[in-house]
């Protein structure tokens, strides 16, 4: 039997072109978004520049109310501003809700903000953690200026809501950290808004994004995920957040019935008391130390200037001529009253008291409280002469409150509300 042939050898495979991929040990970047892109970007941008900017000029307009380019440096905070302090000026009392308006819209509109920071901030998150950090000066510069323009947003976003909501957990006084971070920021904010609204605008000009393979800015995924939502959905949701804290905040502003939602504010609700001393305060009598016998018949107000001093009680003043005006009172943390009708002495007609009644000086007014950045407030001359200034001692036809002054305080139109002096022991008017 012969054996069976030889089988033939399989032929050898042919050498390929190139080894097989690897799969990569690289991981996905996390940033996959499909919202994310130069246009979505731009749209927020627009909103914040217009935001920020009106922020800005608002909170430069409440700095001169606080010092209206006083000498003395009696209300002024900040007392190493140098050249930040350029533009103060002699603050007018008229018209009556000008820092009720200014402010109003520094607080509202600055808490309607925060849904849109935040998203910007989302937006752009990819180019905030691009790697390397530098590759060259100039991108080191950038990486800098974007490092403050981001940290200055946040630092005067948190300190802002952490002072409307009376809340002081940061290191130190409020007015020169709010004060100083403003101008860093807004430095930061400017550069960046001239190096980048070109691109901005072109952006905008743009109907649709460019896709990853051509997109310059680094915002588009290279591998999106699956669309949850449209980016027209992404606006309307971040418009409809400041919306709401809209609504929840301006009524502490606006006044009136509008004040019920008002839900986010300090003041916010119902009016702390009823009658005509029912409206809302920042600190009652008892939360500064002032005690009943220091407001008593013993109670005597110290009237200074031109070399004379005059002491007075209350029965003395209620005994001069007595005037009335109509005026609110507006805080630095946003909220404001109503028209109060005050009635008490004119300031001018004090002045007077110690021969000062022609042209009236400023006048530096001294509180019975022992503490406290503004226990101690000046007022320009301006504000003096003003005839609806007064050293009031009734509210609405009946005697102060304790809460609201008693035996005396301070109002005058169109000044921020730490300026309208309660529980008021001493006026000296001219140099102090």
């Amino acid at each position: 039997m012969s054996a069976p042939p030889p089988r033939p050898s399989s032929p050898s495979p042919l050498p390929s072109a190139s080894p097989p991929p690897r799969p990569s040990s690289a991981s996905p970047s996390p940033w996959r978004s499909p919202l994310r892109g130069p246009r979505l970007t731009a749209l927020l941008g627009i909103v914040l520049l217009a935001g920020i900017t009106l922020l800005f000029v608002t909170g430069l307009l409440s700095y001169a109310a606080y010092n209206p380019d006083l000498a003395g440096g009696v209300n002024d905070k900040t007392p190493d501003k140098g050249l930040l302090g350029f533009y103060l000026f002699s603050w007018p009392t008229g018209p009556t809700w000008l820092y009720r308006l200014t402010q109003g819209l520094h607080v509202t509109v600055g808490i309607a903000l925060v849904p849109v920071l935040l998203a910007k901030l989302w937006s752009v998150i990819p180019k905030l953690f691009t790697l390397p950090p530098a590759r060259s000066p100039g991108h080191a510069l950038e990486r800098l200026s974007l490092l403050l323009l981001v940290g200055g947003a946040l630092f005067e976003f948190v300190t802002g809501i952490l002072n409307v909501q009376l809340e002081y957990v940061f290191p130190g006084s409020f007015y020169p950290l709010h004060f100083y971070g403003a101008w860093v920021f807004m430095g930061a904010f400017a550069v960046h808004v001239v190096l980048r609204l070109p691109r901005t605008v072109r952006a905008l000009r743009e109907r649709t994004d460019p896709d990853a393979a051509a997109d310059d800015t680094g915002l588009v995924a290279a591998r999106p995920d699956r669309p949850t939502m449209t980016r027209r959905g992404a606006l309307g949701l971040v418009g409809a957040g400041s919306l709401l804290l809209f609504t929840t905040t301006a009524g502490q502003s606006l006044g009136g019935w509008w004040r019920r939602t008002a839900l986010l504010a300090p003041h916010g609700g119902r009016e702390p008391d009823s009658g005509p001393n029912g409206f809302q305060i920042n600190k009652t009598a008892a939360a500064v130390g002032i005690r009943t016998r220091e407001t008593g018949e013993d109670w005597r107000l110290t009237v200074e200037g031109g070399g004379r001093r005059v002491r007075i009680g209350r029965a003395e003043l209620l005994a001069l001529p007595q005037h009335t005006a109509a005026l609110p009172i507006a805080c630095v943390e946003g909220w404001s009253t109503g028209d109060q009708q005050w009635s008490g002495v004119r300031l001018r007609d004090l002045a007077a008291l110690v021969g000062l009644g022609d042209r009236p000086p400023g006048v530096l007014v001294e509180s019975l409280q022992l503490h406290g950045a503004f226990r101690r407030a000046a007022l320009r001359d301006n504000q003096v002469r003003d005839p609806r200034s007064l050293l009031a001692l009734r509210v609405g036809g009946a005697e102060l409150s304790p809460d609201h002054g008693y035996p005396a305080r301070i109002i005058v139109p169109a000044a921020p509300g730490v300026l309208q002096t309660k529980w008021v022991a001493r006026l000296t008017f001219g140099e102090w």
